[in-house]
């Protein structure tokens, strides 16, 4: 299915910075709470992220992420995610985050 741009743009891609993440145990696949942080105008977003194959909780505040903010909250368990943080699939399938090639200020609009 082809789309065209004015589709693509009313999707709203921005890069967040982690600020926390913690076990999201509740969850039904294994899975991460995350709060990112996108700065001022949007502020931080919660999200659940199925990313424990690939990355440890801890080492995931300060990481940057793309992530669509303007979806509709959806419910996860106890909690509403806020953002969709973006993945591609490794070479088994597990999430690979996506990230900027260098440190670049939050917020910015991905195009």
């Amino acid at each position: 299915m082809r789309i065209d741009y004015d589709d693509f743009a009313r999707v709203d891609i921005r890069v967040g910075r982690i600020a926390r993440a913690e076990p999201f145990p509740e969850a039904r696949k294994p899975a991460y709470r995350l709060w990112v942080d996108f700065g001022p105008g949007i502020g931080e977003k919660k999200s659940s992220a199925q990313i424990t194959a690939n990355y440890a909780f801890e080492d995931l505040p300060g990481r940057l992420v793309m992530a669509v903010v303007n979806f509709p909250p959806r419910q996860i368990g106890p909690m509403k995610s806020e953002v969709l943080v973006l993945g591609v699939p490794d070479e088994t399938g597990e999430v690979v985050l996506l990230t900027p090639a260098r440190d670049v200020p939050i917020g910015g609009r991905m195009y």
